[in-house]
């Protein structure tokens, strides 16, 4: 097959010692960047017409913050469509060393928006539940816009030194040549990317996560011990039901937070470990970029089975889409 032999010499494919077995590896990579390509783009679109079209996900201020990873999301799977039709043997009309810079560049800058979101979604949180009285005037929308766009610039601008020689903004599972041979990482840029953005990302979730579930240990354990000495007091009854939300909801975004850590930790070990040049293997690039990226869809997955009002949304937008058709 003419295809199969265009796709197997377009392509550093990891592994493969024959020829046929590197045509059948080139073609696997085929398979799980087209897959994952398309349920990025079809579960984040998911996503944001469920927002669009269910007000009651609009009463939690995160949904700010959602709604932005899910364009985040949406936008690493479009920009998934440059490797996909490399690998399908598409030109892309532009020189490959400019085009590998500017898709290393994209990917990284989208992926660093989810992180910064999930940080800003477990304060969010903490000050929902640390300080409920002053919550509405602490937290505004016009703060959350601020927020959000100060979010985008700070991505922006913190992988731009890539472009000027300053190493590899982290982009690994390389697809075109140039990136695996002629783009090396560099340390010193891995540890001003891992100063200033994963280990700050990381302490500020892990702090605020921490507080959150220990308040909300102490406030069940508190309407416990005063439901076992009055057992017909209502008011404490009508205090678990309001707390018990802010609960659920914030489990919901600490399970999307931990896989979020889960399918990006190895990445970011590999990141260390090539950048110190401690170790190099294509095929665990290849392995640890690709789980990093799928978490693009992850998000949507979580999100439709941990929200019920995201579910209704869903089932409505589905009601309407199957009555029109």
């Amino acid at each position: 097959s003419s295809s199969v032999m265009n796709i197997s010499e377009h392509l550093s494919c990891p592994l493969g010692f024959g020829h046929y077995n590197a045509v059948d590896i080139c073609i696997l990579e085929t398979v799980v960047i087209v897959l994952l390509t398309f349920l990025i783009i079809a579960g984040n679109l998911t996503v944001i017409f469920v927002f669009h079209c269910a007000p009651l996900l609009h009463h939690y201020t995160t949904s700010y913050f959602i709604q932005t990873m899910a364009y985040a999301d949406l936008f690493v799977g479009v920009s998934c469509l440059v490797p996909t039709l490399s690998l399908l043997h598409y030109s892309t009309g532009v020189h490959e060393s400019l085009t590998c810079q500017v898709f290393g560049y994209i990917i990284s800058v989208l992926k660093s928006v989810s992180m910064a979101c999930l940080a800003c979604i477990s304060v969010d949180r903490y000050l929902a539940i640390t300080k409920p009285l002053s919550y509405n005037q602490l937290v505004t929308p016009c703060r959350l816009r601020i927020c959000i766009s100060l979010i985008w610039i700070y991505s922006c601008l913190i992988f731009l030194p890539s472009f000027f020689g300053w190493g590899k903004p982290g982009y690994h599972g390389d697809i075109f040549e140039w990136c695996a041979t002629s783009w090396l990482t560099n340390a010193y840029f891995t540890g001003f990317i891992v100063c200033l953005l994963y280990a700050p990302a990381a302490f500020v979730i892990c702090f605020t996560y921490f507080h959150i579930f220990k308040i909300c240990r102490q406030h069940t354990k508190e309407i416990s011990d005063r439901r076992a000495r009055f057992p017909n007091h209502e008011g404490d009854a009508a205090g678990e039901a309001g707390h018990s939300p802010d609960r659920r909801y914030a489990m919901v975004l600490f399970r999307i937070t931990s896989v979020f850590y889960v399918l990006w930790l190895p990445y970011i070990i590999y990141f260390l470990l090539e950048s110190s040049r401690v170790l190099e293997n294509p095929a665990l690039s290849f392995l640890t970029t690709w789980l990093a990226i799928s978490n693009s869809f992850c998000n949507c997955v979580i999100y439709s089975l941990s929200n019920s009002v995201f579910r209704l949304g869903l089932r409505r937008l589905s009601e309407t889409i199957c009555s029109s058709c």
